[in-house]
């Protein structure tokens, strides 16, 4: 009786180990233009340190490829997009499925916001992804790269 539980129980973890793996945000993410609703580009959010960072790994739309980033400062100016790093320094809240305490810098307008990132329960492969000054905010939603 005891090794039938043990199998159970060992069988358990075993089903829900996929159901953990699809909440992590970690992995590759196609974001879509809020205005005309193409995808634009392909964005790696990987762990360093702890914390949760974000790049530019492809653009998809044919002109924005090799574009430069004019409206970056610093090392970044008029450097490639694609390999830009966008999201840095996330950390997730220990209550609920969130990550935040980051930015996240929109290299089309040369800002960058604070951020937060979560994935509902009900959708695994779609992440919220908020940038906000202050209570004045816009979230995107992200879709999770499968192939």
């Amino acid at each position: 009786m005891k090794s039938i539980k043990t199998y159970l129980l060992f069988l358990g973890l075993l089903l829900s180990i996929p159901l953990v793996q699809a909440q992590s945000i970690v992995g590759q993410w196609k974001t879509v233009d809020d205005e005309s609703g193409k995808a634009k580009s392909i964005v790696e959010l990987y762990k360093k340190d702890g914390e949760i960072y974000g790049k530019i790994v492809k653009l998809l739309l044919p002109e924005d490829k090799g574009k430069p980033c004019i409206k970056c400062t610093g090392k970044d100016y008029n450097q490639p997009i694609e390999g830009l790093v966008i999201a840095k320094g996330l950390t997730k809240d220990k209550d609920d499925n969130e990550y935040e305490g980051g930015t996240i810098f929109d290299p089309e307008k040369g800002k960058e916001y604070k951020c937060k990132m979560w994935i509902d329960n009900e959708t695994p492969n779609i992440l919220n992804v908020r940038g906000y000054i202050a209570f004045f905010y816009r979230t995107q939603q992200w879709y999770r790269v499968t192939d």
